[in-house]
């Protein structure tokens, strides 16, 4: 997973270069203290050097964002490999069996911890055992001290990859609620904006055009039904947006339906579906909406429910209601509409159909589909 340069990851590679720089400072403590016993004194100064040298490169190279990458890991780790390897000739394998410590000591777990912040447990933990592995190949006895010594490495690499990943994790939760606020105070003050302008442009043409007849009418009629959208659409200001980004909210895709003729109640919660089951849901209401239209009149009811497993969409209006056998007469004079529009798109999402309808009751026809759709 990649860093970000200003993110919540940037202490932790500062604290890394400390600790490389502090466990340096201990590892030539102790070159100086045990350099007579060395059976190469002279190069344990010259890798001591080495050592300084790259502890400086890679607190530069992780310094950048741009340096946490592949080349840089793999080189510091190769290094630190050297140094060990080179170890038993340096010090000599005698007064490693004495109890000498190593060159690297504790300044071995640089590559761990660096491998960990940059690629969370499992890559601190593989860092680790090679590590440790190589450090116990160099030494002539394997004691509970060695062992000891490397079990740590490993825990520390788990520890830290974990706390690394929790890290960008918040960054990102973090991140994202920064961004949801902005988006929450724009769309309010949008609608504010919308409430002292269009939608009182539009609620006046709606008043005065109602008690006139012909193209003042129907203009009064479209206003209408425009300032219900709008209220609809600023009704959400402030709704949190899908964390997914293959998801949904069918409240948004049902809400364009609504007008004065038309009323859509919802949860106040958002309803997400993936995307290709509510777009079918929606256009399935809209052919129950255009039936409605054209063999009903008068109002419609639009209500959404969300029960968890699945979710349901209920379409009734105040028609006339269909006569028994009108639906199958329909579809074999070839007028397809309930059965491909609305059976046959629900049908395709693994979900099933209802309609209620009676002489004179209207008509009710209920929408259900599973949540993921098939």
């Amino acid at each position: 997973m990649p860093s970000s340069p200003e993110g919540l990851e940037v202490p932790l590679w500062r604290s890394i270069a400390v600790f490389r720089f502090a466990s340096l400072a201990y590892v030539g403590v102790l070159v100086l203290r045990d350099a007579h016993r060395y059976a190469h004194p002279v190069a344990a100064g010259g890798v001591l050097l080495g050592m300084l040298a790259w502890t400086g490169v890679t607190t530069a190279g992780y310094g950048r964002p741009a340096g946490r990458r592949w080349p840089l890991l793999l080189a510091d780790l190769g290094v630190v490999l050297a140094i060990m390897l080179a170890t038993p000739w340096v010090i000599g394998r005698a007064a490693l069996s004495s109890g000498v410590p190593t060159l690297t000591v504790a300044w071995l777990a640089g590559p761990v911890l660096a491998w960990a912040v940059s690629g969370g447990r499992r890559r601190g933990a593989v860092a680790a055992l090679v590590l440790g592995a190589a450090d116990l190949a160099t030494r002539e006895r394997i004691g509970q001290s060695s062992l000891t010594g490397a079990i740590l490495l490993l825990l520390a690499g788990v520890v830290v990859g974990h706390v690394a990943r929790l890290a960008v994790d918040a960054e990102a939760r973090l991140q994202r609620a920064v961004e949801l606020e902005a988006a929450t105070r724009e769309r309010e003050r949008l609608a504010r904006d919308i409430h002292d302008s269009v939608l009182q442009v539009l609620a006046l043409v709606r008043r005065r055009g109602a008690d006139l007849d012909g193209e003042a009418a129907e203009l009064a009629r479209l206003a209408g039904e425009q300032e219900a959208a709008l209220r609809a659409l600023i009704g959400r200001a402030g709704a949190a947006p899908d964390g997914a980004g293959d998801l949904r909210d069918l409240r948004d895709l049902l809400d364009r339906y609504a007008s004065t003729a038309v009323q859509v109640a919802a949860p106040a919660t958002p309803v997400p579906l993936p995307g290709r089951v509510a777009g079918e849901l929606a256009a399935a209401v809209g052919a129950a909406l255009d039936n409605v239209t054209r063999h009903a009149g008068g109002r419609a009811w639009v209500l959404i429910e969300d029960e968890g497993e699945t979710v349901t969409v209920s379409v009734r209006d105040e028609g006339p209601g269909i006569p028994d056998g009108r639906l199958a007469e329909a579809a074999a004079q070839g007028r397809l509409g309930v059965a491909q529009s609305i059976r046959g798109r629900v049908a395709d999402l693994g979900g099933e159909v209802r309609i209620l309808s009676g002489p004179g009751t209207g008509t009710e026809i209920e929408l259900t589909v599973p949540r993921s759709g098939r």
